[in-house]
């Protein structure tokens, strides 16, 4: 499996460049599905070649993708999501990034939120797949040390199971996780 390094985006510029809707959903895409050109992504999602080629370089300019040399050939470059454990800052200084984090996480939020719906309106539809999944609610009284800790124990046990498209088995697919841990109001 693909070495999955922490990143914590405290960089204003990462932040916007990764906020971006169109880019979002490339990244997304390459983490999903795998390595893809521009040509491939433009028709995906219905966009101009040399719009996405250019959200591809803006991604890799920040390091969330890179190219896939064993894929591509002369001008034909593949591109692939580089593995990371993606964090957004708490508190930042910085008023843009702050904005952009916030927004960032809001995305993230709310495609999660829109693929647990769409799994709940129809799980059998998922055969041994909807059988094998979980939605569970419980609770503990921690302090916020021990509720850090357990989050940073959360994000190696799904980091633990994490791995490219490439290196997936036969059979696998691509299972949303969603987590939340907060100070019950």
């Amino acid at each position: 499996m693909a070495e999955i390094q922490r990143r914590d985006l405290s960089d204003p510029e990462a932040l916007k460049a990764l906020a971006h809707p169109l880019r979002q959903r490339m990244l997304t895409r390459l983490q999903r599905r795998g390595p893809a050109t521009s040509a491939i992504l433009a028709a995906e999602f219905g966009e101009d070649r040399g719009a996405t080629s250019y959200h591809l370089r803006c991604l890799a300019r920040f390091g969330f993708i890179e190219v896939d040399a064993d894929r591509s050939a002369g001008r034909r470059k593949f591109w692939r999501a580089v593995p990371l454990d993606l964090r957004l800052p708490g508190r930042p200084e910085d008023a843009d990034a702050e904005v952009a984090a916030a927004e960032l996480g809001r995305r993230w939020r709310e495609q999660g939120e829109r693929e647990l719906a769409a799994f709940l309106t129809d799980e059998h539809a998922f055969g041994e797949f909807g059988d094998a999944a979980l939605s569970s609610i419980g609770g503990t009284t921690l302090t916020a040390a021990e509720l850090a800790a357990f989050t940073e124990e959360y994000v190696a046990l799904l980091n633990r199971w994490r791995r490219v498209p490439e290196e997936a088995p036969e059979g696998a697919r691509h299972i949303t996780v969603i987590f939340h841990a907060f100070p019950t109001p």
